[in-house]
């Protein structure tokens, strides 16, 4: 068990990390432009807590742990990808359907982030697993 939480920590120091880094610096000014008027001036830590906690443990669960019996990195980070793939898509395709004058070139970019991100965020939980002597 201990090979999992070890997982789920990495995963998540990793997500958090990379998403600090491209919603704080990088994508912040597209996001303002494309959605700005959405914005909250300062995000909600709780929900942002109750996101991360819960998408890295989706991580875990559909890409890290299903290849925790060997060094499947290949198919490790092609399920996080996808796990990230299909749940961005599912937000900014929901978005574009609901929402005025919602930017599909912001979608296409936050789809193409949340595959990466998630891939990502996955190597880390499985280079730690993978660290982690079993119990």
């Amino acid at each position: 068990m201990s090979k999992y939480f070890a997982a789920y920590a990495g995963t998540l120091i990793v997500m958090i990390v990379l998403d600090l880094i491209w919603l704080g610096v990088i994508a912040k000014p597209m996001y303002q432009q494309g959605i700005g008027h959405l914005m909250s001036e300062r995000p909600n830590i709780a929900v942002a807590v109750a996101f991360y906690a819960l998408y890295a443990a989706g991580v875990v669960l559909f890409g890290v742990s299903p290849q925790s019996g060997g060094h499947e990195w290949g198919h490790t980070l092609l399920m996080a990808a996808l796990f990230g793939f299909f749940a961005y898509a599912t937000y900014d395709l929901t978005n574009l359907a609901t929402l005025r004058d919602w930017p599909w070139q912001l979608s296409l970019i936050d789809i193409a982030w949340g595959t990466f991100v998630s891939g990502a965020a996955a190597a880390g939980g499985k280079l730690v697993m993978d660290w982690v002597p079993a119990a």
